[in-house]
């Protein structure tokens, strides 16, 4: 069995887990979350934690049971914290302002960028160069902050554009004659 699935994933107090056939539904006070089950994995719930096990002895169920473990330890961290990545706009007139669940951006197009945040994810904007991205699902978040960084990701001989808060640019160095 794989290493990582042997470790049980501790429930907090404030996290409610339902088990139904092939289906778990986690709710905390970020949110609710819903993952489904493959047929190579099981699941029990039991003194407060999570356990997950292989339901054979083949290597797709080997597989799956780490990552299996992995995705419930991050559905208990978002429902009971919940996650949240941090974007800087680096550039002379770029701005960033949050309008409810939609965020509008100027990046230095003819145009202004608008990008409507999906179900489960809020923004905020703390100063106009600075994005917070959060919510409780992780892949959630980490895509919407993927896709806002697409629309401009930094280029490399100015570093201007769309980047994650401590993320390394390297700069190239311009042309010599």
């Amino acid at each position: 069995m794989s290493r990582v699935a042997k470790n049980p994933v501790a429930v907090p107090a404030g996290v409610e887990v339902k088990l139904s056939g092939d289906v778990i539904v986690m709710k905390g006070p970020m949110g609710t979350l819903t993952q489904a089950l493959g047929a190579n994995v099981s699941v029990t719930h039991a003194d407060g934690n999570l356990q997950v096990a292989m339901a054979n002895e083949s290597r797709a169920a080997h597989a799956m049971s780490g990552t299996m473990r992995a995705l419930l330890a991050n559905m208990v961290e978002g429902v009971s914290k919940g996650f949240e990545k941090k974007l800087a706009l680096v550039g002379v007139g770029y701005r960033a302002a949050a309008q409810g669940s939609k965020l509008n951006l100027s990046l230095g197009f003819s145009h202004p960028v608008e990008h409507e945040m999906p179900e489960g994810v809020k923004v905020e904007t703390p100063t106009q160069t600075e994005i917070v991205i959060k919510g409780a699902d992780k892949q959630k978040v980490g895509q919407v902050a993927a896709d806002v960084r697409a629309y401009r990701p930094p280029e490399p001989y100015k570093g201007k554009g769309v980047r994650y808060v401590g993320e390394v640019v390297v700069l190239k160095e311009t042309k010599k004659k």
